[in-house]
Protein backbone atom coordinates (compact mmCIF):
# COMPACT_ATOMS: atom_id res chain seq x y z
CA UNK A 1 0.00 0.00 0.00
CA UNK A 2 2.49 2.59 -1.23
CA UNK A 3 0.01 5.26 -2.34
CA UNK A 4 -3.35 6.50 -1.13
CA UNK A 5 -5.52 8.53 -3.51
CA UNK A 6 -7.33 11.01 -1.28
CA UNK A 7 -10.37 12.12 -3.31
CA UNK A 8 -12.96 14.56 -2.02
CA UNK A 9 -15.37 17.11 -3.45
CA UNK A 10 -17.60 19.83 -2.04
CA UNK A 11 -20.30 22.01 -3.56
CA UNK A 12 -22.54 24.92 -2.68
CA UNK A 13 -25.82 25.48 -4.51
CA UNK A 14 -26.86 28.67 -6.19
CA UNK A 15 -28.84 30.78 -3.73
CA UNK A 16 -32.48 29.61 -3.37
CA UNK A 17 -31.83 26.37 -5.33
CA UNK A 18 -32.34 23.04 -3.56
CA UNK A 19 -30.29 21.02 -6.07
CA UNK A 20 -26.75 21.63 -7.29
CA UNK A 21 -26.17 21.98 -11.02
CA UNK A 22 -22.65 20.58 -10.64
CA UNK A 23 -21.98 16.87 -10.22
CA UNK A 24 -18.91 14.82 -9.32
CA UNK A 25 -18.66 11.06 -9.57
CA UNK A 26 -15.68 8.79 -9.15
CA UNK A 27 -15.09 5.06 -9.03
CA UNK A 28 -12.24 2.65 -8.39
CA UNK A 29 -11.96 -0.32 -10.73
CA UNK A 30 -9.34 -2.96 -11.57
CA UNK A 31 -7.68 -0.59 -14.03
CA UNK A 32 -7.43 2.44 -11.71
CA UNK A 33 -9.64 5.44 -10.96
CA UNK A 34 -12.17 7.40 -13.04
CA UNK A 35 -13.26 10.88 -11.90
CA UNK A 36 -15.74 13.15 -13.69
CA UNK A 37 -16.82 16.69 -12.77
CA UNK A 38 -19.69 18.10 -14.82
CA UNK A 39 -21.37 21.51 -14.76
CA UNK A 40 -24.94 21.54 -16.13
CA UNK A 41 -26.19 24.58 -18.01
CA UNK A 42 -28.02 26.99 -15.73
CA UNK A 43 -28.98 25.89 -12.24
CA UNK A 44 -31.56 23.91 -10.31
CA UNK A 45 -33.29 20.69 -11.34
CA UNK A 46 -32.53 20.90 -15.05
CA UNK A 47 -28.82 21.58 -14.52
CA UNK A 48 -28.63 18.81 -11.93
CA UNK A 49 -30.17 16.28 -14.33
CA UNK A 50 -27.85 17.30 -17.17
CA UNK A 51 -24.73 17.15 -15.01
CA UNK A 52 -25.79 13.81 -13.52
CA UNK A 53 -26.40 12.33 -16.98
CA UNK A 54 -22.96 13.50 -18.10
CA UNK A 55 -21.12 11.96 -15.17
CA UNK A 56 -23.10 8.72 -15.35
CA UNK A 57 -22.47 8.28 -19.08
CA UNK A 58 -18.76 9.03 -18.73
CA UNK A 59 -18.12 6.82 -15.70
CA UNK A 60 -20.19 3.91 -17.00
CA UNK A 61 -18.71 3.88 -20.51
CA UNK A 62 -15.11 4.27 -19.37
CA UNK A 63 -15.55 1.58 -16.74
CA UNK A 64 -16.86 -0.79 -19.41
CA UNK A 65 -13.82 -0.16 -21.58
CA UNK A 66 -15.12 2.41 -24.08
CA UNK A 67 -12.59 4.76 -25.65
CA UNK A 68 -12.46 8.39 -24.60
CA UNK A 69 -13.56 9.39 -28.12
CA UNK A 70 -16.65 7.20 -28.01
CA UNK A 71 -17.44 8.39 -24.49
CA UNK A 72 -17.21 12.08 -25.35
CA UNK A 73 -19.15 11.65 -28.59
CA UNK A 74 -21.91 9.86 -26.69
CA UNK A 75 -22.10 12.68 -24.13
CA UNK A 76 -22.18 15.34 -26.85
CA UNK A 77 -24.80 13.51 -28.92
CA UNK A 78 -26.95 12.80 -25.85
CA UNK A 79 -26.81 16.38 -24.60
CA UNK A 80 -26.94 18.70 -27.63
CA UNK A 81 -26.36 22.44 -27.64
CA UNK A 82 -28.90 24.87 -26.25
CA UNK A 83 -30.60 26.28 -29.37
CA UNK A 84 -31.11 29.70 -27.79
CA UNK A 85 -27.73 30.30 -26.11
CA UNK A 86 -25.64 28.13 -28.43
CA UNK A 87 -23.95 26.59 -25.38
CA UNK A 88 -23.36 22.98 -24.43
CA UNK A 89 -25.92 21.63 -22.01
CA UNK A 90 -23.06 20.48 -19.78
CA UNK A 91 -19.33 20.93 -19.52
CA UNK A 92 -17.00 18.34 -18.04
CA UNK A 93 -13.54 17.36 -16.87
CA UNK A 94 -12.66 13.67 -17.06
CA UNK A 95 -9.67 12.21 -15.18
CA UNK A 96 -8.60 8.62 -15.79
CA UNK A 97 -5.73 7.22 -13.71
CA UNK A 98 -4.23 3.79 -14.40
CA UNK A 99 -2.50 1.45 -11.96
CA UNK A 100 0.89 3.00 -12.78
CA UNK A 101 -0.34 6.46 -11.70
CA UNK A 102 -0.52 7.78 -15.25
CA UNK A 103 -3.29 10.39 -15.37
CA UNK A 104 -5.14 11.29 -18.57
CA UNK A 105 -7.27 14.46 -18.35
CA UNK A 106 -9.87 15.58 -20.92
CA UNK A 107 -11.47 19.03 -20.49
CA UNK A 108 -14.46 20.53 -22.23
CA UNK A 109 -15.42 24.13 -21.40
CA UNK A 110 -14.64 23.78 -17.67
CA UNK A 111 -12.05 26.07 -16.03
CA UNK A 112 -8.53 24.59 -16.44
CA UNK A 113 -7.52 22.22 -13.67
CA UNK A 114 -4.71 23.01 -11.21
CA UNK A 115 -1.71 20.73 -10.77
CA UNK A 116 0.66 21.01 -7.81
CA UNK A 117 3.88 19.07 -7.28
CA UNK A 118 6.64 19.65 -4.71
CA UNK A 119 4.57 22.58 -3.37
CA UNK A 120 4.79 24.32 -6.75
CA UNK A 121 2.24 25.16 -9.42
CA UNK A 122 3.16 23.08 -12.46
CA UNK A 123 2.08 24.27 -15.93
CA UNK A 124 0.86 21.42 -18.13
CA UNK A 125 1.14 21.17 -21.89
CA UNK A 126 -2.28 20.43 -23.36
CA UNK A 127 -3.23 19.17 -26.79
CA UNK A 128 -6.30 20.53 -28.52
CA UNK A 129 -8.41 17.97 -30.34
CA UNK A 130 -11.83 18.00 -32.01
CA UNK A 131 -14.17 15.21 -30.91
CA UNK A 132 -17.76 15.31 -32.12
CA UNK A 133 -17.32 18.89 -33.39
CA UNK A 134 -16.28 20.00 -29.90
CA UNK A 135 -12.91 21.36 -28.83
CA UNK A 136 -11.39 19.07 -26.19
CA UNK A 137 -8.14 19.73 -24.34
CA UNK A 138 -6.15 16.63 -23.43
CA UNK A 139 -3.14 16.25 -21.15
CA UNK A 140 -1.15 13.50 -19.44
CA UNK A 141 0.63 13.54 -16.07
CA UNK A 142 2.75 10.95 -14.29
CA UNK A 143 1.49 11.43 -10.72
CA UNK A 144 3.94 11.16 -7.83
CA UNK A 145 3.73 11.11 -4.06
CA UNK A 146 2.60 14.48 -2.75
CA UNK A 147 1.05 15.64 -6.04
CA UNK A 148 -2.41 17.21 -6.12
CA UNK A 149 -5.01 17.90 -8.79
CA UNK A 150 -7.78 20.44 -8.16
CA UNK A 151 -10.75 20.93 -10.49
CA UNK A 152 -13.29 23.74 -9.97
CA UNK A 153 -16.52 24.70 -11.70
CA UNK A 154 -16.91 28.22 -13.06
CA UNK A 155 -18.91 29.25 -9.99
CA UNK A 156 -15.56 29.51 -8.21
CA UNK A 157 -14.21 31.91 -10.84
CA UNK A 158 -17.35 34.06 -10.58
CA UNK A 159 -17.32 34.25 -6.77
CA UNK A 160 -17.35 37.83 -5.56
CA UNK A 161 -18.44 39.47 -8.81
CA UNK A 162 -20.61 42.48 -7.98
CA UNK A 163 -20.28 41.80 -4.23
CA UNK A 164 -16.99 41.36 -2.39
CA UNK A 165 -14.91 41.75 -5.57
CA UNK A 166 -15.81 43.75 -8.66
CA UNK A 167 -14.44 41.19 -11.11
CA UNK A 168 -14.30 38.07 -8.98
CA UNK A 169 -10.94 36.44 -8.26
CA UNK A 170 -8.68 35.48 -11.13
CA UNK A 171 -7.48 32.04 -12.13
CA UNK A 172 -3.99 32.93 -10.86
CA UNK A 173 -5.35 34.10 -7.49
CA UNK A 174 -7.33 30.88 -7.10
CA UNK A 175 -4.28 28.84 -8.05
CA UNK A 176 -2.10 30.57 -5.47
CA UNK A 177 -4.72 30.10 -2.76
CA UNK A 178 -5.14 26.41 -3.56
CA UNK A 179 -1.36 25.97 -3.56
CA UNK A 180 -1.24 27.38 -0.03
CA UNK A 181 -4.14 25.17 1.11
CA UNK A 182 -2.32 22.12 -0.28
CA UNK A 183 0.80 23.16 1.60
CA UNK A 184 -0.84 23.48 5.03
CA UNK A 185 -3.47 20.69 4.85
CA UNK A 186 -2.87 16.99 4.49
CA UNK A 187 -6.37 16.00 3.43
CA UNK A 188 -8.36 16.97 0.35
CA UNK A 189 -11.42 17.31 2.61
CA UNK A 190 -9.95 20.27 4.48
CA UNK A 191 -8.60 21.86 1.29
CA UNK A 192 -12.05 21.72 -0.30
CA UNK A 193 -13.82 22.86 2.86
CA UNK A 194 -11.66 25.94 3.23
CA UNK A 195 -11.95 26.77 -0.47
CA UNK A 196 -15.75 26.42 -0.57
CA UNK A 197 -15.96 28.51 2.60
CA UNK A 198 -14.06 31.35 0.93
CA UNK A 199 -16.25 31.13 -2.18
CA UNK A 200 -19.36 31.28 -0.03
CA UNK A 201 -17.98 34.33 1.80
CA UNK A 202 -17.15 36.07 -1.49
CA UNK A 203 -20.75 35.47 -2.57
CA UNK A 204 -21.82 37.03 0.75
CA UNK A 205 -23.48 33.71 1.65
CA UNK A 206 -25.79 34.00 -1.36
CA UNK A 207 -23.98 32.13 -4.16
CA UNK A 208 -24.78 33.47 -7.61
CA UNK A 209 -23.86 30.14 -9.20
CA UNK A 210 -23.36 26.50 -8.27
CA UNK A 211 -19.76 26.15 -7.08
CA UNK A 212 -17.78 22.92 -6.82
CA UNK A 213 -14.22 21.83 -6.13
CA UNK A 214 -12.78 18.32 -6.49
CA UNK A 215 -9.32 17.62 -5.09
CA UNK A 216 -7.18 14.52 -5.58
CA UNK A 217 -4.07 14.18 -3.43
CA UNK A 218 -1.53 11.36 -3.69
CA UNK A 219 -0.60 10.63 -0.11
CA UNK A 220 1.37 8.23 1.97
CA UNK A 221 -1.12 6.04 3.85
CA UNK A 222 -1.45 7.12 7.48
CA UNK A 223 -2.99 4.39 9.66
CA UNK A 224 -4.61 5.25 12.99
CA UNK A 225 -5.63 2.73 15.65
CA UNK A 226 -8.54 4.09 17.72
CA UNK A 227 -9.33 2.29 20.98
CA UNK A 228 -12.80 3.05 22.36
CA UNK A 229 -14.18 1.33 25.44
CA UNK A 230 -13.05 -1.70 27.46
CA UNK A 231 -13.70 -5.29 26.31
CA UNK A 232 -16.92 -6.91 27.46
CA UNK A 233 -14.90 -9.64 29.15
CA UNK A 234 -12.20 -8.45 31.56
CA UNK A 235 -10.06 -11.44 30.58
CA UNK A 236 -9.54 -9.72 27.22
CA UNK A 237 -7.86 -6.70 28.82
CA UNK A 238 -4.45 -8.33 28.35
CA UNK A 239 -5.27 -9.10 24.70
CA UNK A 240 -6.27 -5.47 24.13
CA UNK A 241 -3.05 -4.22 25.69
CA UNK A 242 -0.99 -6.54 23.46
CA UNK A 243 -2.63 -5.02 20.39
CA UNK A 244 -1.75 -1.57 21.71
CA UNK A 245 1.83 -2.59 22.50
CA UNK A 246 2.53 -4.19 19.12
CA UNK A 247 0.95 -1.48 16.97
CA UNK A 248 3.30 0.75 14.97
CA UNK A 249 0.43 2.99 13.85
CA UNK A 250 -0.76 6.30 15.27
CA UNK A 251 -2.53 5.29 18.50
CA UNK A 252 -5.51 7.04 20.08
CA UNK A 253 -7.42 6.05 23.23
CA UNK A 254 -10.90 7.51 23.79
CA UNK A 255 -12.19 6.83 27.29
CA UNK A 256 -10.80 6.87 30.82
CA UNK A 257 -11.47 3.19 31.55
CA UNK A 258 -9.65 2.09 28.39
CA UNK A 259 -6.70 4.34 29.29
CA UNK A 260 -6.54 2.85 32.80
CA UNK A 261 -6.48 -0.66 31.32
CA UNK A 262 -3.52 0.32 29.13
CA UNK A 263 -1.75 1.93 32.10
CA UNK A 264 -2.22 -1.15 34.28
CA UNK A 265 -1.52 -3.86 31.70
CA UNK A 266 1.46 -2.12 30.08
CA UNK A 267 2.97 -0.84 33.31
CA UNK A 268 2.93 2.76 32.16
CA UNK A 269 2.19 6.09 33.84
CA UNK A 270 -0.92 8.08 32.82
CA UNK A 271 -0.66 11.86 33.28
CA UNK A 272 -3.65 14.18 32.93
CA UNK A 273 -3.03 17.59 31.30
CA UNK A 274 -5.37 20.01 33.07
CA UNK A 275 -4.19 22.87 30.83
CA UNK A 276 -6.08 21.22 27.95
CA UNK A 277 -9.40 21.28 29.79
CA UNK A 278 -12.14 23.49 28.34
CA UNK A 279 -15.60 24.37 29.59
CA UNK A 280 -17.24 21.71 27.43
CA UNK A 281 -14.29 19.38 26.73
CA UNK A 282 -12.57 17.25 29.41
CA UNK A 283 -8.76 17.28 29.54
CA UNK A 284 -6.48 15.00 27.55
CA UNK A 285 -3.82 12.74 29.07
CA UNK A 286 -0.36 11.54 28.13
CA UNK A 287 1.13 8.06 28.21
CA UNK A 288 4.28 6.78 26.57
CA UNK A 289 3.66 5.23 23.15
CA UNK A 290 0.27 6.88 22.56
CA UNK A 291 -0.35 9.88 20.32
CA UNK A 292 -3.58 11.07 21.96
CA UNK A 293 -5.66 10.06 24.98
CA UNK A 294 -9.06 11.70 25.49
CA UNK A 295 -12.17 11.29 27.58
CA UNK A 296 -14.89 9.20 25.95
CA UNK A 297 -18.49 10.22 25.31
CA UNK A 298 -18.29 14.02 25.60
CA UNK A 299 -15.18 14.34 23.44
CA UNK A 300 -16.43 11.85 20.88
CA UNK A 301 -19.77 13.62 20.69
CA UNK A 302 -18.23 17.02 20.01
CA UNK A 303 -15.80 15.48 17.52
CA UNK A 304 -18.78 13.95 15.71
CA UNK A 305 -20.38 17.43 15.50
CA UNK A 306 -17.17 18.83 13.99
CA UNK A 307 -16.85 16.11 11.38
CA UNK A 308 -20.51 16.45 10.40
CA UNK A 309 -19.86 20.13 9.76
CA UNK A 310 -16.75 19.28 7.77
CA UNK A 311 -18.78 16.92 5.59
CA UNK A 312 -21.36 19.66 5.10
CA UNK A 313 -20.57 21.99 2.21
CA UNK A 314 -20.94 25.11 4.33
CA UNK A 315 -17.54 24.94 5.99
CA UNK A 316 -16.99 27.53 8.69
CA UNK A 317 -13.57 27.18 10.32
CA UNK A 318 -14.56 24.13 12.35
CA UNK A 319 -10.95 23.31 13.13
CA UNK A 320 -8.55 25.88 14.48
CA UNK A 321 -5.06 24.39 14.31
CA UNK A 322 -4.11 26.51 17.32
CA UNK A 323 -6.79 25.00 19.53
CA UNK A 324 -5.37 22.67 22.16
CA UNK A 325 -8.09 20.45 23.55
CA UNK A 326 -9.18 16.85 23.16
CA UNK A 327 -11.91 17.55 20.62
CA UNK A 328 -9.77 19.73 18.31
CA UNK A 329 -6.80 17.35 18.45
CA UNK A 330 -8.98 14.29 17.81
CA UNK A 331 -10.83 16.00 14.95
CA UNK A 332 -7.57 16.98 13.25
CA UNK A 333 -6.05 13.50 13.54
CA UNK A 334 -9.16 11.79 12.18
CA UNK A 335 -9.82 14.24 9.35
CA UNK A 336 -6.53 15.77 8.25
CA UNK A 337 -3.91 13.18 9.20
CA UNK A 338 -5.41 9.70 8.97
CA UNK A 339 -6.27 7.90 5.75
CA UNK A 340 -6.95 4.40 7.17
CA UNK A 341 -8.43 3.74 10.60
CA UNK A 342 -8.79 0.62 12.73
CA UNK A 343 -11.51 1.05 15.34
CA UNK A 344 -11.13 -1.33 18.30
CA UNK A 345 -14.52 -1.16 20.00
CA UNK A 346 -14.97 -2.60 23.46
CA UNK A 347 -18.42 -4.01 24.14
CA UNK A 348 -18.56 -3.32 27.88
CA UNK A 349 -21.40 -0.96 28.79
CA UNK A 350 -20.70 1.99 31.06
CA UNK A 351 -23.68 2.30 33.46
CA UNK A 352 -23.45 6.08 33.13
CA UNK A 353 -24.23 5.76 29.42
CA UNK A 354 -26.99 3.16 29.65
CA UNK A 355 -30.48 3.31 31.09
CA UNK A 356 -31.20 -0.28 32.21
CA UNK A 357 -34.77 0.09 30.98
CA UNK A 358 -33.60 0.69 27.38
CA UNK A 359 -32.35 -1.91 24.91
CA UNK A 360 -28.62 -2.08 24.10
CA UNK A 361 -29.02 0.02 20.91
CA UNK A 362 -29.71 3.01 23.14
CA UNK A 363 -26.12 2.93 24.40
CA UNK A 364 -25.01 6.52 23.92
CA UNK A 365 -21.36 5.76 23.21
CA UNK A 366 -22.29 3.08 20.66
CA UNK A 367 -24.58 5.46 18.79
CA UNK A 368 -21.97 8.22 18.76
CA UNK A 369 -19.24 5.85 17.61
CA UNK A 370 -21.40 4.37 14.84
CA UNK A 371 -22.27 7.85 13.60
CA UNK A 372 -18.65 8.96 13.77
CA UNK A 373 -17.51 6.00 11.68
CA UNK A 374 -20.22 6.68 9.09
CA UNK A 375 -19.13 10.33 8.80
CA UNK A 376 -15.49 9.29 8.36
CA UNK A 377 -16.52 6.87 5.60
CA UNK A 378 -18.34 9.75 3.88
CA UNK A 379 -15.06 11.69 4.01
CA UNK A 380 -13.31 8.89 2.12
CA UNK A 381 -11.51 7.26 5.04
CA UNK A 382 -10.87 3.51 4.87
CA UNK A 383 -12.35 2.00 8.04
CA UNK A 384 -11.91 -1.38 9.70
CA UNK A 385 -13.92 -2.28 12.82
CA UNK A 386 -12.76 -4.83 15.41
CA UNK A 387 -15.15 -5.68 18.25
CA UNK A 388 -13.71 -6.75 21.61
Amino acid sequence: MEYFFDINYKSINKHTEELCGDKVEYIYDNDGIIIVLSDGLGSGVKANILATMTTKIAVTMLREGASIDDTIETIINTLPECKVRKLAYSTFTIIKIDNRNNAYIAEYDNPPYFYYSHKRIIPIEKKERIIGNKKIYESNIQLKMGDALCVVSDGAIHAGIGQMLNLGWSWDEISEYLKELNRVNHSSQLINGNFIGVCNNLYNNKPGDDTTIMTLKIRKPEIIDVFIGPPANKSNDAYLSEIMKNSNNIKIICGGTTALIAERELGLNLEVDMDSMREDVPPIAYMEGFDLITEGVLTLGKTLENIKKLNDSNYDNVIDCNDYDGCSLLTKLLTDVGTHMNFYLGSAVNPAHQNPNFPVDFNIKKNITDSLINELKKAGKKIKIIHL
